[in-house]
């Protein structure tokens, strides 16, 4: 296994790159050869310099695997540095991945819980509260007393994130599809002006601010620039989509560019 590189260059205000590598898994499962290696995948995306791993196992295992969840926790010890990071529904089968993991030694360092159902095609709505509240409220609490940092999936509405702090979440992840559909189109700027004032109403709360669904290197670098406080992006679909052309090295590279592209001067870690 290729040691890791030196700790991340990036400048400590940089939004961090988390790469989804859930897409990877999915091509490898169509077949029985093991190709192309989750874990090889990762790898190579940390030595280009992405910050972070997500992955989001899913019940009927269409993509990532019990034994990827495990194998790139191992992974993971390797680079300190780094960040794994695993979402999915905390009333379906994310728990007990969270809790075996705690109880090898090998916690994540951030779960992010999502409202999808079994069978969903894609996540595609954030939590709602006060609906949400009293189910959330003991699952983010057992994360945190086994030391895993809590992010909720949320669409971007100023209003719930006091809700979403009230529960015990350390950040939300802001559902960013709507504004990657508009991109391009006369609701561009409305759409970032809504994810801005969601942003800083985290922020005010005392969230920290990730984002992630369909960002891509055309709408990222704007994204980064207009949103506040963005401390993370989560990015799998289209980033594993160029790597197929760009190898994942200059993938990775190209992505980092378009937040470096968005960093602003003043902008919170």
């Amino acid at each position: 296994m290729t040691q890791p590189s030196s700790p991340s260059s990036r400048p400590a205000r940089a939004t961090a790159l988390s790469v989804n590598v859930n897409k990877v898994a999915l091509v490898r499962n169509t077949r029985h050869l093991g190709i192309p290696s989750v874990t090889r995948a990762a790898e190579l995306c940390l030595q280009a310099g992405a910050q972070g791993i997500t992955v989001h196992p899913r019940p009927d295992e269409r993509h990532i695997r019990p034994q990827d969840v495990f194998d790139l926790a191992t992974l993971m010890k390797t680079w300190p540095d780094r960040e794994y990071n695993i979402e999915g529904n905390p009333s379906q089968n994310l728990m007990d991945f969270i809790r075996q993991l705690a109880a090898q030694g090998m916690p994540p360092q951030q779960v992010t819980f999502v409202p999808d159902s079994e069978d969903q095609f894609t996540s595609d709505h954030g939590w709602s509260f006060p609906h949400d509240a009293e189910r959330l409220r003991p699952l983010v609490a057992e994360c945190k007393a086994l030391g895993v940092r809590v992010s909720l999936f949320m669409d971007p509405v100023p209003a719930q994130m006091a809700a979403a702090c009230a529960v015990g979440a350390d950040r939300v992840e802001l559902y960013t599809e709507p504004y990657a559909a508009a991109w391009g189109t006369p609701q561009q700027a409305a759409e970032l002006a809504r994810y801005r004032a969601a942003a800083q109403a985290a922020l005010d709360a005392g969230l920290l601010v990730n984002a992630g669904h369909d960002l891509n290197r055309d709408n990222l670098a704007a994204f980064v620039r207009e949103v506040p406080g963005l401390h993370e992006v989560s990015i799998g679909h289209a980033l594993i989509a160029d790597a197929l052309e760009m190898g994942y090295a200059a993938t990775v590279q190209a992505y980092l560019a378009c937040i470096a592209e968005g960093c602003q001067p003043g902008q919170s870690a």
